[in-house]
């Protein structure tokens, strides 16, 4: 018998969009969904807790930071584990710590019960993003590839919108706890998850698991002929590379990966820093807060036309001079915001704002996940985050130290839109002809158990 060898990158790369896919997307999007309403829990709760608690404003963005810190070891962690045992299995356990550790939070009693169960809850919230972003781009057709990994990050501001208007309907009659309790719901879709979310399509051939492969092959390319002596490959199995951080800065990918991690630094840092102090911000500036709330909502609603326009023209015009025109223009409208007192144009002014910081950070997933070749790809995605979770450690208590200072409010403003214009500059300077570009063409070869 003949044995048909079939390179499954170019079944992925090539196949229709089928329910298969949307089942992948729609997965993925609701347990992301989850992260970004955690991400805005923050701004909902610092000015609660704030009142309850006694805390100084740099005690509040020190204690916003913890999750922030979790996060970053989160996304190390368990980015390298996932290139070893599988992205499936890494979300699951994810979802278990974020989602379980999250609704302990809304027990606690003080900061540092608090603050330890935030980082732990971390963790797991940093370690699912890479994960989903990884497996989302591995069964993405390239046509259409960074449109479905951005439509999936959408979920990650519709979450901020559901949390602003549930804080905003709840937290006056429950208290802040309520938004932790909630958080609790993706335990009883763990079932479902398990059952319907595939594991990764790469991740299975690698580990030689064809008749695995096929099944999924079907279902993702019904046109295509698979019979059981079909035997799908990866072409990276001629260049085997090991899944950790010196892989990164191998086969000419060094300087990339440094203007990577500035990019996610910075993104990262004015995005959590708006996220964390947005309501704070506009209470400062004399709103009450019902409006700041108000204010985060539209934020996020931009971030869902940020993040899905975004992927759409990435498509047509590639992810490089899109991301560049985000940056700039968050970095010119957050500033504009410290000098506009005029309600309507604000509420613009924080539309283009959310479009431009948090579409710029799923936008950086997308182009970070296609940069890297398979074998360290969660690797490449997971380090990535978790160097941008500094900035978002450092947003928070930077903004908290602005405000404890008293400063005019565009200065404020100022400091929190000059990063994105750095992540403009580090994304410009990013080079295409790179070795890992490279690899792909490699003639493929089976892969070995």
């Amino acid at each position: 018998m003949t044995t048909e060898k079939i390179d499954v990158n170019s079944v992925v790369d090539h196949a229709k969009f089928k329910p298969f896919h949307f089942n992948v997307v729609a997965w993925c999007l609701l347990i992301i969904l989850f992260d970004g309403y955690d991400l805005a829990i923050n701004g909902v709760t610092l000015p609660l807790l704030m009142n309850d608690w006694g805390l100084s404003a740099v005690q509040a963005g020190m204690l916003a930071s913890t999750a922030l810190a979790g996060m970053m070891f989160g996304a190390m962690i368990f980015g390298s584990l996932a290139d070893k045992i599988g992205r499936k299995k890494v979300i699951m356990i994810c979802i278990v710590l974020f989602s379980g550790l999250t609704f302990a939070g809304g027990f606690a009693s003080n900061p540092t019960e608090f603050g330890i169960l935030r980082f732990l809850a971390g963790l797991g919230i940093g370690g699912v993003m890479p994960n989903l972003v990884a497996l989302t781009s591995e069964y993405a057709p390239q046509k259409m590839r960074s449109t479905l990994v951005t439509t999936m990050f959408s979920g990650y501001a519709v979450g901020g919108v559901m949390a602003a208007l549930l804080g905003s309907w709840f937290t006056p009659t429950y208290g802040w706890q309520v938004m932790f309790f909630i958080a609790g719901i993706p335990l009883f879709l763990l079932p479902l998850v398990w059952k319907f979310l595939p594991e990764s399509l790469a991740f299975i051939v690698k580990q030689n698991k064809q008749a695995e492969a096929r099944q999924i092959v079907r279902r993702l390319a019904p046109n295509l002929t698979v019979t059981e002596n079909t035997v799908f490959t990866l072409p990276q199995e001629n260049v085997p590379e090991a899944a950790n951080v010196v892989s990164l800065f191998r086969r000419g990918r060094a300087v990339n990966t440094l203007l990577f991690w500035v990019a996610f630094f910075t993104c990262l840092l004015t995005m959590y820093a708006l996220s964390s102090w947005l309501p704070k911000l506009m209470m400062a500036a004399g709103y009450s807060m019902d409006n700041s709330l108000m204010f985060m909502m539209v934020m996020n609603v931009g971030a869902v036309v940020g993040i899905v326009g975004g992927g759409i023209l990435a498509d047509r015009f590639h992810l490089k001079p899109v991301l560049m025109v985000l940056g700039i223009m968050g970095a010119i409208v957050m500033s504009l915001m410290g000098f506009q007192s005029n309600t309507f144009l604000l509420y613009i002014l924080v539309f283009l704002a959310g479009a431009a910081s948090i579409g710029s950070q799923m936008l950086l997933y997308s182009y970070v996940a296609q940069f890297y070749p398979l074998a360290v790809r969660s690797t490449g995605i997971g380090w990535s985050s978790a160097i941008g979770r500094m900035g978002a450690i450092v947003g928070p208590i930077l903004i908290g130290g602005l405000l404890g200072m008293n400063l005019p409010a565009y200065f404020n403003f100022m400091a929190v839109g000059l990063p994105v214009l750095i992540t403009a500059i580090a994304v410009a300077l990013i080079m295409h002809d790179n070795e890992s570009e490279k690899i792909g063409s490699i003639e493929p070869a089976v892969s070995k158990a």
